[in-house]
């Protein structure tokens, strides 16, 4: 196994700030984003070359979020996804994985199997910063329009769909408007604006679609929705309401 790069967390001053580990097999890559997150008070815990360093990382420190590659050898992103969420200490863990391709099945496989979201490898600093805090606060889906995208391509030929029997019927007629916009890619700020709602409230509609369908965020809410036909390719209005 390749030696991985290790750092355990900084200051106390940097405790309320996720806690990272980075696992891709390219050093410039990691290099590159520990010093991005570096820069913004973003704690970097551990960096892994391969799958199998990037489950043991997580199992030792415990990080908050993880920024996954889906191409690693000994062990690809994919598998170490389903470890780290199937083990104790990895169910909690955030992880957003990273491509270089914006249409993967390999990212729709991880997204089904519970990571979190997923980001290009080009994005901005402002961007990854952004998307680890956002992630680790769980209240907002990552790049929701290519995520929407992924989706519709890959979702009515995959058979990883998430291990969930959801009953629809679960869901009340303003549940099932917001779970379809939320398909749509659209942030709790335009569904406010939509719906006409506070974002406080919509967080609680948001909250309760999870729990009623035991979905583990947003990104496995999105996904369902196309998988049950709830959602379908394009835009699509919700429902009209009261």
């Amino acid at each position: 196994m390749k030696g991985a790069a290790v750092t355990d967390s900084g200051s106390a001053s940097e405790a309320a700030a996720p806690r990272v580990v980075i696992a891709d097999d390219q050093n410039l890559v990691r290099s590159g984003f520990r010093m991005i997150l570096g820069a913004a008070g973003i704690p970097v815990v551990a960096e892994a070359s391969d799958g199998v360093q990037a489950v043991a990382a997580v199992l030792k420190h415990r990080p908050d979020v993880m920024l996954m590659d889906i191409r690693m050898p000994e062990m690809d992103g994919l598998e170490a996804t389903r470890r780290i969420l199937a083990s104790q200490p990895g169910a909690d863990c955030k992880i957003i994985i990273l491509t270089t391709f914006d249409l993967d099945q390999y990212v729709y496989a991880a997204l089904t199997t519970g990571a979190s979201g997923f980001l290009l490898k080009d994005i901005s600093p402002e961007q990854l910063v952004t998307a680890v805090r956002t992630v680790r606060a769980g209240d907002a889906l990552l790049a929701p329009s290519i995520t929407r995208r992924l989706v519709e391509r890959f979702a009515p030929q995959s058979e990883d769909g998430p291990r969930v029997h959801a009953d629809l019927s679960e869901l009340t007629p303003r549940e099932l408007e917001v779970l379809q916009l939320l398909a749509r890619g659209l942030s709790n700020a335009e569904l406010a604006a939509q719906l006409y709602l506070s974002e406080a409230t919509v967080k609680t509609h948001v909250g309760r679609i999870l729990a009623k369908l035991g979905l583990r965020d947003r990104v496995q809410a999105v996904v369902l929705a196309y998988q049950t036909g709830l959602a379908g390719p394009g835009p699509r209005s919700g429902p009209a309401t009261s």
